[in-house]
């Protein structure tokens, strides 16, 4: 799988575990929401990263205060016209105030990847690399951003007065 994070392409170490898979011994992987709650105290790893997926249908709030320790959270998206991962990257970030890595994976449009910058997710896993490439340029689509965001605290209007007259 190809990655983008931070704006930059890199390696993908993250293994995406099924309920039904055992914990390997060593690497970083993915349990989902699901699996997480029902087995919380028995997902201990010795200091093997541990991150949670999250489907459409989760809710952020079950994460509670633990995303600050979570090193990764996964937004699922299930089918491009579902925009519940909008709104739990929004969430994610602005109420429960996460500042880790915050990835989406699964059926997304490449039009979609500058929205959901904007809303605070930081990685994206692309099936192929050929995605990967198309979608870098696609962070920056556009220069001015009218309405305010995770990334842009205030909305262009609230700028408009700012400058000294001379």
């Amino acid at each position: 799988m190809a990655l983008i994070k931070d704006g930059q392409p890199g390696p993908n170490d993250w293994q995406h575990l099924d309920d039904s898979e055992t914990l390997p011994a060593l690497g970083p992987v993915t349990v989902s929401l699901k699996r997480w709650q029902s087995q919380r105290d028995g997902l201990n790893r010795d200091g093997q990263p541990l991150g949670i997926r999250l489907e459409a249908s989760d809710s952020p709030e079950a994460l509670g205060d633990m995303p600050q320790e979570i090193p990764l959270i996964v937004l699922d998206m299930q089918a491009f016209t579902d925009g519940r991962s909008f709104s739990q990257a929004q969430w994610i970030r602005e109420r429960l105030g996460y500042a880790g890595e915050l990835r989406v994976r699964g059926d997304f449009l490449l039009d979609q990847v500058f929205y959901l910058a904007r809303v605070g997710v930081n990685a994206f896993e692309f099936s192929d690399a050929s995605q990967a490439q198309q979608a870098l340029p696609r962070l920056h689509e556009f220069s001015v951003r009218y309405q305010a965001a995770n990334d842009v605290k205030q909305p262009l209007y609230r700028y408009r007065n700012t400058a000294p007259i001379a």
